[in-house]
């Protein structure tokens, strides 16, 4: 069995939603110390919905396909469903990751959940 699943791959090659938004309503960085990984995610909020979202991500492939698959998650939700992201929904969603890089979709939870707080106390 391969370590990687396909879509962890594909997500890793041909990441989605990299970037940064300029004005984003919300920004969310984390960052792992053990492993070195550092996400930055970036909202931009239009009447409770997330209309765009970037990221940025300095680590290994598994944080860059968390990164990926998670904003994939959240575009176009509202807030209310995107501050119910899971870990474990940004990993099923890939179809699973090892267990020692579970800290990866974890960090991507963080994350948005992050970007999610900057927004509100921006907007309370």
């Amino acid at each position: 069995m391969a370590l990687y699943s396909e879509k962890v791959m594909d997500h890793f090659r041909n990441p989605r939603n990299v970037g940064v938004i300029e004005d984003a309503d919300g920004v969310g960085e984390v960052g792992n110390a053990k492993c070195g990984d550092i996400m930055k995610v970036y909202l931009k909020i239009d009447s409770g919905v997330i209309t765009d979202v970037k990221f940025e991500t300095f680590g290994c492939g598994s944080a860059i396909a968390s990164s990926s698959m998670a904003t994939e998650l959240i575009k176009g939700k509202p807030v209310s469903e995107a501050a119910e992201l899971t870990n474990k929904a940004v990993a099923e969603a890939l179809d699973g990751l090892p267990d020692y890089k579970m800290h990866c979709s974890v960090l991507a939870e963080e994350a948005i959940k992050k970007a999610l707080e900057d927004y509100y106390s921006k907007n309370p």
